[in-house]
């Protein structure tokens, strides 16, 4: 199941001016043009804006996510015609052979439930191609990134065209390693109305991640930094052979 701040409309719908600095996907679109990739399977698209990168570089690209309210931002957005769309996980793919398969910033770790860990990786082997490859990104436990998450750190107003101002912040709820739950809080100014999200994220060690590719068939090709984040989480490359 989606978080709220996916699934429910209005949220969905205010994703992207809350965050809209995506500079994180460089480093993807980097390693798809590395991977000469043609063809893309982009895990947990959300309102599918690194999928709208790729389409707009001529990639071949479908996009999943399991909140319907996001993959309909996405639909709405220019050029999204030419992104194929499914509303599901990875266990819910039609036949593909793609040659990369991406989970861009906490969709990997938002993926708590082990066995849906699993099985998300399952799909994605049946997805690539031989030779096809595995991305994805993961916070780096030791970093302890959920004591930046807090509301005095987080707070701030976003003025949001056709919605006006939004008040919002983070604040931790639970940390029982290796699950961490905190909440978003959204104040629309225009009616009162405030909304709220809570998301667990898994922190998993990098020995763990490995074993667990390994385990469905990857070979791990590559263990890197996030140029964005130096020294805060790893970026596998794992590899159907």
């Amino acid at each position: 199941m989606a978080d709220d701040c996916f699934a429910h409309p209005r949220l969905a719908a205010i994703y992207d001016p809350l965050d809209p600095d995506r500079s994180d996907l460089d480093a993807y679109l980097r390693m798809t043009g590395e991977f000469a990739a043609r063809r893309v399977l982009d895990i947990g698209c959300g309102t599918g804006v690194f999928a709208l990168l790729l389409a707009e570089r001529g990639i071949e690209v479908v996009g999943v996510d399991p909140a319907r309210a996001s993959i309909d931002v996405a639909r709405a957005k220019p050029g999204s015609a030419r992104v194929r769309w499914i509303c599901g996980d990875a266990t819910d793919l039609p036949p593909l052979q793609v040659d990369l398969a991406t989970m861009t910033a906490n969709v990997a770790q938002a993926i708590a439930d082990p066995q849906t860990w699993q099985k998300t990786l399952q799909g994605a082997w049946e997805a690539l191609r031989p030779g096809g490859r595995l991305v994805f990104e993961t916070r780096d436990p030791a970093r302890r990134a959920w004591e930046e998450w807090t509301r005095e750190k987080s707070y701030r107003v976003t003025e949001i065209p056709g919605v006006g101002a939004v008040e919002s912040w983070f604040e931790l709820i639970e940390v029982s390693l290796p699950l961490v739950t905190f909440r978003q809080t959204c104040a629309f100014a225009a009616d009162g109305q405030v909304l709220t999200s809570d998301s667990t994220l898994r922190f998993r060690e990098r020995e763990e991640v490995e074993r667990d590719l390994v385990a469905h068939g990857y070979v791990v090709d590559d263990v890197r930094d996030a140029p964005d984040r130096p020294g805060r989480e790893f970026v596998f490359l794992a590899r159907r052979p």
